[in-house]
């Protein structure tokens, strides 16, 4: 079976939980929605070679983690070998984000602008600070062979003034110098 192009990890398998084939999982995310929502999770050991599909019979929370039981696992042996595996979910199976909410998969290769249209650079990646959230920009940088640079743009309204995905274009109030 070919692994579908838009998995995300989400997670990964603390241990069993029970006798009765139940895992206990860390969620990356607090809300976890992602994962209550999928019904399939794709599961591998670092590296994502070996990424295999496991049907969710029934997954709920636990505390700040979650349990959740497979189709066709019912021992704890089972459940054991899954130690560590990391978890992944179909981009198509997170829920919709509420209005002015993101998902940071979905803002990761955005191009980021300034009001006035100069290129602050592209979305590599996401922060969390204790505050809030912080974009990671890798700045263009002129000609091949130069070290690429990244500045850091928090991900508020104070700097962030619109997010238009299907055009992958973030619009931030941001000037260079401040890097």
């Amino acid at each position: 079976m070919s692994l579908p192009d838009d998995l995300f990890l989400v997670g990964h398998v603390l241990d069993a939980w029970g006798v009765r084939g139940w895992v206990k999982v860390a969620p990356d995310a607090p809300d976890a929605a992602a994962l209550l929502k999928a019904k399939t999770w794709w599961l591998s050991r670092p590296g994502f070679e070996d990424a295999a599909p496991f049907p969710v019979r029934l997954a709920r929370r636990h505390g700040s983690a979650l349990v959740a039981l497979f189709e066709g696992m019912n021992d704890r042996n089972a459940a054991e070998a899954l130690r560590g595996r990391q978890i992944a979910v179909r981009r198509a199976d997170f829920p919709p984000p509420g209005d002015d909410e993101f998902y940071w998969a979905d803002l990761i290769g955005c191009r980021v602008r300034t009001p006035e249209g100069a290129d602050l650079g592209e979305v590599t990646g996401l922060m969390e600070s204790a505050a809030h959230a912080i974009l990671r920009v890798q700045i263009p940088q002129p000609g091949t062979d130069a070290k690429p640079r990244e500045r850091l743009i928090p991900f508020v309204d104070a700097y962030i003034v619109s997010v238009d995905l299907p055009s992958k274009t973030i619009v931030a109030s941001w000037d260079a110098s401040y890097d």
